[in-house]
């Protein structure tokens, strides 16, 4: 029997039994689907995270508080929270002394905090990032009008503040905010700056955000003497690996730490937290994909299901056609060209949704403010089709293997 007989009769058998096809495919289609949008939506993700990584600038190097490796944190700098262990040891002296290292041209320290801005009736919750003036020499914020801060007002706890351009929209409206006095914890700041919009972030929403002096904050606000995290800008990136070390050794030194265990910070460059988010980003995806494979099992044990009641249906036909000559490989490539026919129409369906799906999820991060790539890796599509082919042929195996084996006589007998 050749391939193109043996389909005309797979396909015929899928129109005489079209609801039953209908429910057996979707399964297939589901699992498809799936399978394409993880893989899919997970290229999209991957692309906008770097994206979002490099904005940052690909030449920092990022030095964060951590809670010691040890089971009680013991150091009198250490302040037990209800949720953890705050540290408090980065401080402003750290950033000086960072500076001065032969690698690193710039450097910002800053401290991130939740606070509520009124002006006038209005009231908004936002991220307020107290800051150290350099920090537009390296961040990839820019200003839409009015000036950022300089270090004379750090030093002076100027109490001025830099709008972002949505809380800007929402405190003032279409109203010039520029020289007016916003409150954040009851104190009054005079915005000097607004923020151009640069859209919504994986990390968080720029727009939303305003910026303090550092050490405004830390007085001023919330009555603290350290900082969240010191971003330092490398000269030379080639010696990235060389400046983490510097780093490290240095602040090691300056806390007073022997045992790199108890470590109360982290230094990494952007390649180091690019590195260990593709490997986060790639797990997620493989359990994602592991995740819609059982569909897919469960879409093949239907069509196995579904295979060995055709079996049921057509003994006799099939032992019509071994008694005028079929062979065994005759039969068995009729039911398998069936079931493949079956999965492979349910990988085309499923390919469909799955674009369609992938569209629609383009279209609501987009409108959501983020800078989303639709992306359909050729990678994706090849690989659901084929899914769909080797599920046609692992679950249409065994009956189509029991077909093959019955005996003529037998299966004329079952009219």
């Amino acid at each position: 029997m050749q391939y193109k007989e043996a389909t005309k009769i797979a396909l015929r058998a899928l129109k005489i039994n079209k609801g039953r096809s209908m429910l057996t495919i979707l399964g297939i289609v589901i699992g498809i689907a799936a399978v394409l949008v993880v893989m899919s939506a997970g290229n999209s993700i991957e692309k906008f995270v770097y994206a979002e990584m490099d904005s940052f600038g690909s030449d920092l190097v990022q030095t964060e508080t951590k809670v010691p490796s040890t089971k009680h944190a013991s150091s009198e700098n250490a302040i037990s929270m209800t949720q953890g262990v705050t540290i408090t040891t980065l401080k402003l002296s750290d950033k000086e002394a960072i500076l001065k290292l032969p690698n690193i041209k710039k450097n910002y320290a800053a401290f991130i905090g939740q606070e509520v801005l009124s002006w006038d009736s209005k009231v908004k919750s936002s991220m307020v990032m107290a800051a150290s003036s350099e920090l537009l020499d390296i961040d990839s914020t820019k200003l839409a009008t009015g000036r950022f801060f300089t270090q004379e007002e750090d030093d002076s706890l100027a109490r001025v503040v830099v709008l972002g351009s949505k809380i800007k929209e929402k405190l003032f409206g279409q109203s010039d905010a520029i020289g007016q006095n916003v409150k954040i914890r009851q104190v009054n700041f005079k915005v000097i700056g607004i923020t151009e919009s640069v859209g919504s972030s994986v990390f968080f929403d720029r727009d939303q955000a305003v910026y303090i002096p550092i050490q405004t904050g830390q007085k001023l606000l919330w009555g603290i003497d350290y900082v969240n995290f010191i971003a330092s800008q490398m000269i030379d990136t080639n010696k990235e690996d060389e400046t983490v070390e510097d780093i490290t050794n240095l602040l090691r030194e300056r806390h007073d730490i022997s045992d790199p265990n108890k470590d109360d910070f982290a230094v990494a460059s952007m390649d180091d937290a690019k590195e260990l988010l593709g490997t986060v980003l790639g797990g997620v995806q493989l359990l994602l994909i592991a995740l819609a494979g059982i569909s897919l099992v469960v879409g093949g044990v239907g069509i196995m299901n579904i295979m060995y009641v055709s079996v049921s249906e057509r003994t006799f036909e099939i032992g019509l056609r071994k008694a005028l000559g079929a062979k065994y490989h005759d039969i068995m490539q009729q039911f398998l060209t069936e079931a493949v026919a079956v999965t492979f129409l349910g990988g085309i369906v499923g390919v469909a949704v799955g674009i369609i799906l992938n569209y629609l999820i383009f279209i609501l991060a987009t409108s959501k403010g983020f800078t989303w790539e639709l992306s359909l890796p050729i990678s994706a599509l090849v690989t659901s089709l084929s899914f769909a082919v080797i599920l046609g042929l692992i679950f249409g195996l065994f009956p189509a293997k029991k077909a093959a084996l019955l005996e003529p006589i037998n299966a004329l007998r079952q009219e």
